[in-house]
């Protein structure tokens, strides 16, 4: 009885995730009655639209791993050898040294990747310092951790870089790491060379670890190119994530990455790394048939595959942008220049009849079967995020009816 009632007293977090959101959001809508067919902005899946879908590279790839019947057991919990490798030398393409296969922990999606990373660096009384905006899965793993989090602002009229000087103020002997997300989730950012160099800097003062979420690396398209933080590993250790989902379009397949940039060995005691595989033997890593395909997707998929994504994506932020500009109420501090989605403010000051973001976001749902994540869902009170990986005349047919509901809305 007792145990019974101490599992009852066990409250889940409070942290908003976006899938939930997104669920109410869609819940709310009713294309029955104003007869408009549903279009999502919501969630970073391009693969709901035709212009977006896997290479064929990738997809023989996977076929011929699971025709071959060589790949239906387990795969070592750190992930196939051969997988690991392949993910090393492909990251080491943009790095100033080469980093060796046992660096490479293979996760299910960058999810679990980001589950692991926070899992063995938690410590009793230890914080972690996260972005604001911020992807809401680090503050819920953070959360389940028993991990404090503190928040450090980005600034969006600065292409949403890292305030330094409060991740400094912030900081103290129980930090383990901060979060550096490029390209920006949720903000579209590209960190410069200069920035990057900064944000390692700052972490070598302090004493702390980079996490550097990479799931969106390469997807650039700004003036910015894509810079892995791992080219930093020399002055602050860096945990780098990442996955095949957002570059070759396959979020489903839950294959990802964690990874140790760190040539000096800073980080990589025997301790830490034995921490690591005693939680990859807890939980797991993708089907082994997918991992056994890495090799190829990463060999084989050609330049041209990653060259029409990167089109689509300039093309429809391009769209949003223009749209954006027409609508009263609504601006855009700075423009995308890479990943899939981007942060716009709302000025509820203009708006006659809408309380806060999350009123906007259901109102828009019900009435024009849009769906747009209210800022709120990644911490910032009256912004939306705008996801932009989407079919170009279905952007603009959802804008169009954004800017329809602004008109109805505003005084």
């Amino acid at each position: 009885m007792e145990l019974q009632n101490s599992a009852q007293e066990m409250e889940a977090p409070t942290t908003i995730t976006i899938k939930g959101i997104l669920g109410l959001l869609m819940a709310n809508t009713d294309a029955k009655e104003n007869g408009k067919r549903v279009i999502s902005l919501g969630i970073g899946d391009p693969t709901a639209y035709s212009c977006f879908h896997a290479s064929n590279a990738a997809q023989e790839g996977v076929v011929e791993c699971l025709r071959s019947a060589k790949f239906n057991g387990y795969a070592p919990t750190a992930g196939l050898p051969q997988t690991r490798q392949a993910i090393a030398e492909y990251l080491s393409r943009d790095l100033p040294y080469k980093l060796p296969a046992e660096s490479v922990y293979v996760t299910a999606g960058c999810t679990q990747a980001i589950e692991i990373a926070l899992s063995v660096l938690a410590r009793p009384g230890a914080n972690i310092l996260l972005p604001r905006p911020c992807f809401p899965i680090y503050g819920l793993c953070a959360s389940f951790r028993n991990i404090e989090v503190r928040y450090f602002d980005l600034h969006p009229e600065k292409g949403w870089e890292v305030d330094l000087q409060a991740v400094e103020d912030l900081a103290d002997h129980n930090t383990v790491a901060m979060v550096i997300i490029n390209p920006g989730n949720p903000c579209g950012n590209v960190y410069s060379y200069q920035h990057l160099k900064k944000v390692a800097e700052t972490a070598k003062r302090l004493g702390i670890v980079v996490i550097a979420d990479e799931v969106y690396g390469h997807l650039a398209f700004g003036a910015n190119p894509f810079v892995p933080m791992g080219n930093f590993g020399s002055i602050a250790p860096v945990v780098t994530l990442g996955s095949l989902s957002k570059r070759w379009l396959v979020p489903g397949w839950r294959l990802g990455w964690l990874v140790i940039n760190d040539p000096d060995g800073t980080l990589m005691s025997p301790k830490f790394v034995e921490r690591i595989k005693k939680y990859c033997d807890i939980c797991g890593g993708p089907a082994t048939f997918i991992q056994a395909a890495v090799p190829e997707i990463v060999e084989q998929t050609q330049e041209v595959f990653f060259r029409k994504t990167i089109n689509i994506l300039r093309q429809t932020s391009d769209i949003c942008c223009q749209k954006i500009e027409e609508i009263d109420g609504i601006t855009c501090p700075t423009k995308p220049k890479g990943a899939m989605a981007f942060m716009v403010k709302l000025n509820i000051s203009r708006m006659k009849d809408i309380s806060d973001d999350i009123d906007f976001c259901f109102k828009l749902a019900k009435e024009e079967s849009v769906i747009i994540l209210p800022g709120i869902a990644v911490g910032l009170n009256n912004w939306l995020r705008i996801t932009f990986a989407v079919e170009p005349s279905a952007l603009e047919e959802a804008m169009e009816r954004l800017k329809s509901f602004c008109i109805r809305h505003s005084y």
